[in-house]
């Protein structure tokens, strides 16, 4: 409730932000304009969608006797329920600070997309990525969470000493802190007096290029993504969804504006940051597609699509034009609501298979299976015949992953290729196409082995016969106090999956498969978005 409070908060100060180019705060450490609100509105929302995982009941009982609206407006009490199957008690509610966790990792977030100085930058960044570490590592009877958090730490730590770095050498170079002095340079710079150059804009442009390393480790973008495909496969699940959804957003809405400001020089310089983000698109879009090949770990894979989406966010970030800043921001805020829902899907289907035993011995010896039920790809083998709403909930997803019409992915993929080719890019929007098509070997896969192979599950034998009961307590106040208890039994098929799991999933696939239905919202926020950045 407290993020949506902030959502409507971030809401009714846009238009008062709107009115003109933004607010300096803090003593311009901070600044607030259309875009910045618009994306903490945007974290805020995903923030408080992420935080239903961390639900301590992942599956309800449905019974006919009592799902009705009569029964609804009764104070009902379950007296007896069977915590095993209905509860999941994360490792995270033992721990008193984990809400303070939470708190880092988005305050850090929004500070971040915000940030107008070199010394907010630094802690912004290292706010979030705190958070992050710490939440990593929160189950602490996991080796593997643990082991996974510490490579995290480390090499996000290493990420960090190329920030800080740069941001050293920016202020060496420049003799200010605040990133409005430095756009001014940067602009200014190659102006000459009798043929006598006043400033050469190479320090500043180097310095900016290191600055780009660290940020570049921290989303994983190639050739520094080789920490995310491990992180993502141990560290719990639903850990993974803050780690490859929050922290990105911010990092990108951040270079979004350092990129737009550094590269608009009024004169030709020799050299630009700039083209390290295209080298950078191009090794990421072949990395994470032909890496993902031979994965059959789920996360894994989802880790190396990951990275070959970031080269596609990474070309529309490079081009710098009305049309690439609208397809970027078209297609952080559309990967996000999609890579949310898968997350989501892997979560639910592990919940649904609480029932089903499997012969398969390599998945009976898979490590912390409580925190994260889907490990394999071969684990969702048959699955459409076990659960088929969820099934083609998934296989929405994932075409969208691909670029299928009229998916809401494909409409990204095809205003950033737009954007590459009106600019010139033909090569590398040649490069997004192949590595596409070869992306869909490993999504097609996924869909071949949900629809068209037969489940190893089998119902638990245990489970099979067992009869369930529950005590109701009816409390009727019309037209008097008197308690009336009724012993209901049910089966294994009487328990489904929560309502904010299955609601969740339904809004998002809507969302994905609704686009072309309503499409002129998203592309006025989009379109409105570029042009106050490049008229500001």
């Amino acid at each position: 409730m407290l993020l949506l409070y902030c959502s409507y908060i971030g809401l009714s100060c846009l238009y008062l932000i709107s009115l003109g180019r933004g607010i300096g705060l803090f003593g311009g450490l901070f600044h607030a304009t259309a875009i910045t609100q618009v994306f903490q509105v945007f974290i805020y929302i995903i923030s408080a969608v992420i935080l239903q995982l961390t639900a301590f009941y992942p599956r309800r009982v449905w019974l006919k006797e009592i799902s009705s609206l009569k029964k609804f407006f009764l104070n009902i009490n379950f007296s007896k329920s069977i915590s095993n199957i209905l509860n999941k008690k994360g490792e995270q509610f033992k721990i008193p600070e984990y809400p303070l966790i939470i708190l880092f990792v988005i305050t850090g977030a929004v500070f971040l997309v915000s940030t107008s100085d070199l010394v907010s930058i630094f802690l912004s960044i290292e706010l979030q990525s705190y958070g992050l570490y710490l939440l990593s590592s929160i189950y602490r009877n996991s080796e593997l969470a643990t082991n996974g958090g510490l490579i995290y730490f480390l090499l996000g730590g290493l990420s960090s000493c190329f920030i800080l770095l740069g941001t050293s050498l920016l202020y060496s170079n420049s003799g200010s802190t605040n990133m409005d002095s430095i756009y001014v340079i940067t602009n200014l710079s190659d102006m000459s007096i009798n043929n006598v150059a006043i400033y050469k804009p190479n320090y500043i442009h180097m310095s900016l290029l290191i600055l780009s390393v660290g940020f570049l480790f921290k989303v994983s973008a190639a050739p520094f993504h080789f920490w995310s495909p491990h992180v993502y496969d141990v560290i719990p699940t639903i850990v993974t969804t803050f780690v490859a959804i929050v922290a990105k957003i911010s990092i990108f809405v951040f270079l979004l504006e350092l990129v737009h400001y550094t590269s608009n020089s009024l004169f030709i310089t020799e050299f630009s940051w700039t083209t390290s983000l295209l080298v950078s698109s191009l090794l990421s879009l072949i990395i994470g597609s032909v890496l993902g090949l031979t994965e059959f770990r789920i996360k894994r894979l989802f880790a190396y699509s990951t990275i070959s989406h970031v080269g596609f966010i990474l070309l529309a970030l490079s081009i710098n034009s009305i049309e690439s800043i609208q397809a970027f921001i078209f297609y952080l805020m559309q990967y996000s609501l999609t890579n949310l829902n898968a997350f989501f899907l892997l979560l639910s289907i592990g919940y649904s298979l609480y029932y089903y035993v499997n012969d398969n011995k390599e998945e009976k010896e898979l490590k912390d299976i409580n925190n994260s039920p889907i490990q394999l790809i071969s684990q969702i083998k048959g699955f459409f015949y076990i659960n088929p709403v969820l099934s083609i909930s998934l296989a929405i997803t994932i075409f969208s992953f691909l670029g299928v019409p009229p998916l809401v992915g494909f409409f990204a993929k095809q205003m950033v290729l737009s954007a590459a080719l009106d600019s010139g890019y033909v090569f590398l929007a040649l490069v997004a196409i192949l590595t596409s098509v070869i992306s869909a070997v490993y999504y097609l896969n996924i869909i071949n082995q949900v629809f068209f192979d037969k489940p190893e599950y089998k119902i638990n034998p245990e489970i099979e016969g067992l009869t369930m009961h529950v005590t109701i307590s009816e409390i009727n106040k019309v037209p008097k106090l008197f308690t009336i208890s009724e012993e209901i039994h049910y089966t294994y098929k009487s328990i489904m999956i929560a309502s904010y799991l299955t609601i969740s999933i339904a809004i998002l696939t809507l969302i994905i498969t609704g686009f072309i239905f309503m499409p002129s919202d998203w592309l006025s926020i989009a379109n409105i978005l570029a042009l106050i950045l490049i008229n500001s």
